[in-house]
């Protein structure tokens, strides 16, 4: 499956619109991420366990998506986006969404003297 943030597949002709589609993932903080995180937040610096944290949300997200994209017949998703919402204290929406399109087949260039 291929997934670009632009409106187009480079290369590629789209030959029809299946929909948007989109997948989202819901995360809770977890006591021992947050106890960790707090004792960095006193020093300073990244916080790795929710960086990890979101970023695991993210990929999750884009699987659900893309799963939805291929249940349509697509072979993209064009346009690709992502939101972020917080549902409660302690817990965020990734949501990641594009439009499904199924793609022209790769045109195969002619072999000299063929």
């Amino acid at each position: 499956m291929i997934l670009v943030t632009s409106d187009d597949v480079p290369g590629r002709a789209i030959l029809t619109t299946c929909g948007i589609v989109r997948g989202s993932s819901v995360r809770a903080r977890h006591l021992g991420r947050d106890l960790v995180a707090f004792c960095k937040n006193l020093v300073g610096g990244e916080l790795e366990e929710y960086t990890k944290l979101l970023a695991e949300s993210r990929e999750q997200a884009l699987d659900r998506m893309t799963d939805q994209a291929r249940a349509l017949g697509a072979d993209a998703v064009v346009c690709v986006r992502f939101s972020g919402n917080e549902i409660a204290a302690g817990a965020a929406e990734v949501l990641a969404y594009g439009t499904a399109v199924k793609l022209a087949p790769v045109a195969t260039a002619a072999r000299p003297g063929s």
